[in-house]
């Protein structure tokens, strides 16, 4: 037990949730929670004094647990993280019935549901019945999402406690009513009635100077009695565009004879300055000299709706924390070619068509299928990524379909597929090219039929994935080679996007570095490093093979041994192509010192230029000539510092 265990099931108290019915708000945690972190089980669990009971209990029939056996009375008892990676073996968890028994829980993972007041209320745990460990990233995820939880307890708190206090305003309302009436009958009750008025009322001129005030408006406002006659009622007003334009409506409104009505206003005690939210009732004499304001306080309910609001700005923010997590916002675009790889994903992402993704390695074809799946219905169900180069042949069908118990040698338990875990989501198949031509059939099959079996199992399993495959390889050149089915291919090219290299798109280069460097020292609990121009330079000259995977590297070997200067690069020297501006023409036999291969570059880029009067792009355009990309060459111009200006109404 807490030491504080009395005070903290008072605090669970004041939240009124348990045994409340099932809730949309935490069931979409639970359930994110289960997806993000590939468990069968999330639970959103309140530890009572002698009960665990779940407010969510996604992948779990159970509604409540006792409170020995359940490990969340454990998980309140730490200040941070909770966590058993193998139930089997852990010391804490030997004797538990829930690992014994016929759960076979094996891994538990909880972070405290932690109130402003340090109690810990309970946890938002994950489980599953097979051993693991949590990642870093997950370590970090888990207590966000614990936060969101409490923020949906708070809201739910809030709303509660609006509802009653707009209901007390109900009352006070037909009591305000009441009390005119009663003014209105008996002119001799009139002043009793006015000063001991529950509610503030206030007599003013038409310049809000105050003739009287009862004694409630006196207690609300810090205004002593003999203060009362002759107050300028502006002057207590908060110094606010809002209220200035609030009380010149009002103002124009008894001018012209009409009532004003509930208009909110933020006000400041005279005594202390400190801040008070009221409602402005008036309502204009009829002789026109003054008029009888109302002041109801709403000053709870202002500030209750201010934190409403600041929860939901904060749900807001750890949201989208995950999304940056795990979402397609470290995709980093300045070229136009990047950009119509973005625009098809937007085209393609909403559709369920199959995806083939193709580029180098390192071109980032994982953060496309990312973003297809980000773009898609299917976001709320799980991305399953397969790296098909990562297996031995004889391990395919066991990690595409799973099996069941007793299939092989060593199948213990039964064990879900691949497909299986993706139902619903959508399948990321990386490296396709790598499937075995025996195991392609079988995968044709699944992607035709919506359909499997497990190995050793006759029950044929209906399965709804949607298929985002990528290779580094020319998938239309291995089925001509007899190594890749041709109707595999076609079943998975419905919508194919090609990812061009590094090196077609330098104007990423830049935007690409500073990323990469911030990233890195973020992660390095580092000030951020600055690129100069020269070295920026320097990237955007070099032909990155290793696309921008090697980019990360190479900014992260950077930053681990800067010290504080810019960031300094060695980067092997680039292997002259074709594309090197024509100086594959030199003599063999000619040997000149890597200045004067720059030099001689410098020179017939130069000349190029000239021939073709200043145009890069088009129809006998200095690319051309130089048989070069267009891209590449703006490239080499920029980092041989060639002096260039596009020509007016060309491309540059």
């Amino acid at each position: 037990m807490p030491l504080n265990e009395s005070l903290r099931l008072e605090a669970l108290r004041k939240y009124e949730i348990l045994d409340t019915p099932p809730d949309g708000a935490f069931d979409g945690i639970a359930a994110i929670t289960a997806a993000l972190f590939r468990v069968p089980i999330a639970i959103i669990s309140l530890v009572d004094h002698d009960r665990i009971w779940f407010k969510s209990h996604h992948g779990l029939d159970a509604c409540e647990t006792g409170r020995e056996p359940g490990l969340c009375a454990s998980a309140i008892l730490s200040p941070d993280l909770y966590q058993v990676c193998d139930a089997a073996v852990d010391s804490r968890t030997l004797a538990n019935p829930l690992v014994a028994g016929e759960m076979g829980l094996r891994f538990y993972a909880a972070a405290p549901l932690r109130t402003n007041d340090g109690f810990n209320l309970g946890t938002l745990c994950v489980i599953d019945r097979a051993p693991r460990e949590l990642t870093s990233a997950e370590a970090t995820m888990l207590p966000k999402l614990a936060a969101m939880v409490m923020d949906q307890m708070h809201l739910r708190l809030a709303a509660r406690r609006l509802d009653e206090l707009n209901h007390v305003q109900q009352e006070m309302a037909d009591e305000l009513r009441i009390a005119n009436g009663a003014l209105e009958v008996s002119k001799a009750r009139f002043h009793d009635l006015f000063d001991e008025a529950p509610i503030s009322y206030v007599y003013e001129d038409l310049d809000a100077r105050w003739i009287h005030a009862n004694r409630a408006a006196q207690r609300m406002l810090g205004i002593k009695p003999e203060e009362v006659a002759g107050l300028d009622g502006k002057s207590l007003l908060a110094n606010t565009a809002e209220n200035e334009f609030r009380v010149k409506e009002a103002f124009a409104a008894i001018g012209r004879g009409t009532d004003t009505r509930g208009v909110v206003l933020e006000l400041r005690r005279k005594d202390n300055g400190q801040p008070v939210w009221v409602e402005y009732w008036s309502t204009p004499a009829l002789d026109g000299t003054h008029s009888r304001t109302m002041l109801v306080d709403v000053t709870e309910r202002v500030l209750l709706e201010q934190e409403r609001i600041r929860l939901q700005a904060q749900n807001a923010y750890l949201s989208d924390e995950i999304r940056i997590s795990y979402g397609s916002g470290s995709i980093v675009c300045e070229s136009e070619g990047l950009r119509r790889v973005l625009q098809q994903v937007s085209l393609v992402g909403p559709t369920n068509a199959s995806v083939l993704i193709s580029g180098e390695s390192g071109t980032g074809k994982e953060l496309i299928a990312l973003a297809i799946h980000e773009h898609s219905s299917r976001v709320s169900r799980p991305l399953i990524k397969v790296n098909c180069s990562a297996f031995p042949e004889n391990l395919f069908e066991s990690e595409f379909f799973g099996y069941v118990r007793g299939a092989f040698t060593g199948a213990i338990k039964d064990k879900p597929g691949r497909f299986e875990l993706a139902d619903g989501g959508t399948l990321f198949l990386d490296e396709i090219g790598e499937v075995p031509l025996a195991m392609q059939a079988k995968l044709l099959r699944v992607l035709q039929e919506h359909e499997m079996e497990r190995i050793g199992d006759t029950r044929t399993r209906k399965v709804d994935v949607r298929i985002v495959a990528a290779t580094n390889r020319d998938l239309k050149k291995e089925v001509d080679a007899g190594r890749f089915r041709q109707d595999l291919f076609y079943r998975l090219s419905v919508f194919p996007i090609l990812l061009p290299p590094l090196r077609d798109r330098p104007e990423d280069i830049p935007a690409l570095a500073v990323h990469f460097a911030r990233k890195s020292a973020q992660q390095m609990n580092r000030p951020t490093p600055t690129i100069t121009h020269a070295t920026m330079n320097q990237l955007v000259a070099y032909d990155w093979p290793g696309n921008v995977r090697e980019l990360q590297n190479a900014v992260e070997r950077a930053v681990i041994i800067s010290r504080g200067d810019p960031l300094r690069f060695e980067l092997a020297e680039s292997t002259p192509s074709t594309d090197d501006g024509g100086l594959t023409a030199l003599s063999p036999a000619a040997v000149v010192t890597r200045k004067e291969l720059k030099s001689l570059e410098r020179e017939n880029i130069v000349h190029a230029l000239k021939q073709a009067d200043g145009r890069l792009f088009g129809s006998g355009g200095a690319a051309e000539l130089l048989g070069m990309k267009p891209t590449t060459l703006a490239s080499r111009i920029k980092a041989l510092r060639i002096p260039y200006r596009a020509k007016e109404g060309t491309r540059e």
